[in-house]
């Protein structure tokens, strides 16, 4: 694939990736958003009920 690069390590392992974010941007984002997804997995979900009845709710003003 144009514009990614692997570092291997001695035993020809790869090890990291070198990604041209001009060339491949929406590779970058992808990734980026299945690690932020991956890192919220154990977080605490909320019904959609809860979100409709929390945003029906009056703003309160200061």
């Amino acid at each position: 694939m144009r514009g990614v690069q692997f570092l291997v390590d001695n035993q020809g392992e790869k090890k990291a990736v070198l990604i041209d974010l001009k060339r491949n941007a929406q590779l970058w984002e992808d990734f980026y958003d299945v690690a932020l997804s991956r890192s919220r997995a154990r977080e605490p979900r909320e019904s959609l009920e809860s979100v409709k009845r929390r945003l029906a709710r009056p703003v309160k003003r200061r």
